[in-house]
């Protein structure tokens, strides 16, 4: 499985950022999948994730409300919609893949992207 991440850049704090993930045709369609991101100095950490089907989604809290992950139905490209962007958002985001076909915030998934950076002014 392989996941190209894109969209990331610098926007001002409250700006709004789209990144898109892309898997490749050798994934089924019937994987969870999901965003995580790395700051500087810390622990890589869930951000939201998303079923096969578009049908459940979960998100960590302190996005909750600000961002969205979206995909069509049983398609292979994941988006996440991040708004009201706050300088605590600046980070590496990796799009993630699990060979299941709901993701986990817990669970950790089999499959990453590169990285896309995202920094936040202030």
């Amino acid at each position: 499985v392989q996941l190209q991440a894109s969209g990331g850049g610098l926007v001002q704090a409250g700006g709004s950022l789209k990144l898109s993930c892309a898997a490749s045709k050798r994934t089924s369609s019937n994987n969870g999948m999901g965003w995580f991101r790395q700051a500087p100095g810390k622990e890589r950490e869930f951000v939201a994730g998303i079923s096969w089907n578009g049908g459940s989604t979960n998100y960590a809290e302190s996005v909750k409300g600000r961002f969205t992950i979206s995909r069509a139905y049983a398609s292979s490209t994941v988006y996440l919609q991040m708004n009201s962007l706050k300088p605590e958002d600046t980070a590496v985001y990796y799009c993630a893949a699990w060979p299941r076909p709901y993701a986990s915030g817990t669970v950790p998934p089999n499959y990453w992207g590169q990285g896309t950076q995202v920094t936040v002014s202030s």
